[in-house]
């Protein structure tokens, strides 16, 4: 039997995705700690961490879906994007706002006078965290209850429910599959995060296994990866196992809220997303009148830029086969599933993996190439995703008519798959740019000797304390990311039309 034509290239995208795995195995097969009492206070504060951003998204996230799935608001789809809003800011970016507002000098006492409490240490991290991560949850929570349909709340209210007991009894039980695929997305990328447990002096995996890379000790900092990476691990699995409803089953519910219960909402939430969107937005407005543009090298957005774009490139070229073999049969889309390990990793992890092997390969050690093959590891499931998405919806006749017609598989791709899909592949390519624009951990580790970009100069000036400096890369990283978050929400919107 002949194998498809992208299982090469998809096969190899595998097992260059495992590579990471490997090397820090090897790295901490030669470190004799394996589990110790320090690491039980950062396995202590990566797990709290976590718990509680997760329950702070729930306890956010879950009445906004139901605020934009059901309730009638004017302006719905303008309410929609300001709730998501959150998903346009860094979280390092609001742990260095948050940061710097609040506490003993900071802007909010400088400017107002007005003592406010220090934002650190786990705390600290929890608030942030939730505020840049809730909108996973609501999104998630939304999809499931836009699948449902009004007529069982409605058979709920005719047998004698309330409202509130439709909700608790009908509604929720029926959405708990979509409130834990977000909480789980809450807990996957709060274990990754670097940025904001780092700015808030928070002993986490990542913060650690950081400061162990800048003490030379590779083997304790693959150890420590490892040892993350079992937990990521874990959620992926359960990950695997959650099946959300996506598609519509009938007609939506629509609420018609009172006046005063539309006051409460506002009153409730609208300090949480000015918290969350307009505080880093004023910081960096406050910086950026009061130092200007003085300071900073515009050659800077440019090393971010082509750097990202080459990320994007190479990624979409090692995409296209792996999501074609994906849809080939069960073998394809076992290599497309190992691929996703490389978005599961986190940023500081694959880095201190890639480290290591660059150190094995001189040629590689602290260049650009190295950074590029980290930014396609890691953002390479966005691209495949996109791809095999749009791939999914050809016309497999077309194919067919064009080989029937005596055109080669090469020619049927050029001529016909191609064009077809380039709407997903240039969405793919976009999606890695913006992240990888974004990307702070693995910069940091595997940036070549003097190469700034957006993230790593932002974390510079943190780390010196030239606050008004970040104002510009701050701003650009904020409208960059916003970029990211509307190609998202046009595919949500892509895939209810298609619904």
């Amino acid at each position: 039997m002949r194998l498809p034509a992208s299982y090469p290239m998809a096969l190899l995208a595998a097992l260059i995705t495992l590579t990471p795995i490997y090397v820090l195995i090897t790295l901490a097969s030669d470190t004799s700690s394996v589990f110790d009492s320090h690491n039980l206070d950062i396995l202590a504060n990566t797990l709290s961490l976590m718990a509680l951003t997760v329950l702070g998204s729930i306890l956010i996230g879950v009445p906004l879906a139901f605020i934009s799935a059901y309730v009638h608001l004017p302006f719905k789809k303008l309410w929609l994007v300001i709730f998501a809003a959150p998903l346009a800011i860094p979280s390092y970016i609001g742990a260095f706002t948050l940061y710097a507002a609040f506490g003993p000098g900071g802007e909010i006492n400088n400017l107002l006078g007005i003592p406010t409490p220090s934002m650190d240490g786990l705390s600290g991290a929890a608030i942030v965290m939730t505020l840049y991560t809730f909108p996973f949850v609501m999104m998630t929570t939304r999809s499931s209850l836009l699948s449902l349909d009004a007529s069982m709340v409605n058979a709920a209210r005719t047998l004698g429910m309330s409202m509130t007991q439709s909700v608790f009894k009908v509604i929720l039980p029926r959405v708990v599959n979509g409130i834990a695929a977000g909480s789980l997305l809450v807990a996957l990328y709060t274990l990754s995060d670097f940025g904001t447990p780092a700015m808030m002096r928070l002993d986490t995996f990542t913060r650690v296994i950081y400061v162990e890379y800048n003490a030379f000790a590779l083997g304790r900092a693959a150890m420590l990866s490892l040892q993350l990476m079992v937990i990521v691990g874990f959620l992926l699995m359960i990950e695997s196992q959650i099946k959300t409803a996506t598609e519509r089953q009938g007609r939506p519910l629509i609420l018609f809220p009172k006046k005063w219960q539309l006051s409460a909402m506002f009153i409730t939430f609208a300090p949480i997303l000015l918290l969350a969107i307009g505080l880093p937005l004023a910081i960096f407005s406050l910086w950026l009148a009061r130092d200007g543009f003085s300071g900073f090298d515009f050659s800077i957005a440019w090393n971010s830029t082509y750097a990202s774009a080459i990320a994007a490139v190479v990624a979409v070229i090692v995409a296209i086969p792996v999501a074609h073999a994906a849809l080939s049969g069960k073998a394809g889309k076992v290599m497309e599933r190992v691929t996703y390990f490389g978005f599961g990793i986190p940023g500081i992890v694959m880095g201190t993996a890639l480290v290591y092997g660059g150190l094995q390969l001189p040629f590689l050690y602290q260049t650009l190439g190295l950074l590029i093959i980290a930014y396609t590891l890691r953002f390479l499931p966005l691209a495949v995703g996109s791809v095999r998405t749009s791939t999914e919806h050809l016309d497999p006749s077309l194919v067919k008519s064009a080989r029937v017609l005596g055109a080669s598989p090469r020619e049927a791709f050029m001529r016909i798959t191609l064009p077809l899909t380039m709407r997903g592949i240039i969405a793919g390519a976009a999606l890695v740019f913006l992240e990888s624009m974004r990307e702070l951990e693995a910069t940091l580790l595997l940036g070549p000797t003097g190469f700034e970009t957006l993230s790593t100069y932002l974390w510079r000036v943190y780390e010196a304390g030239y606050f008004g400096r970040a104002a510009i890369p701050g701003l650009l990283l904020v409208v960059i990311s916003a970029c990211a978050l509307a190609i998202m929400l046009t595919g949500e919107k892509r895939n209810q039309l298609e619904h």
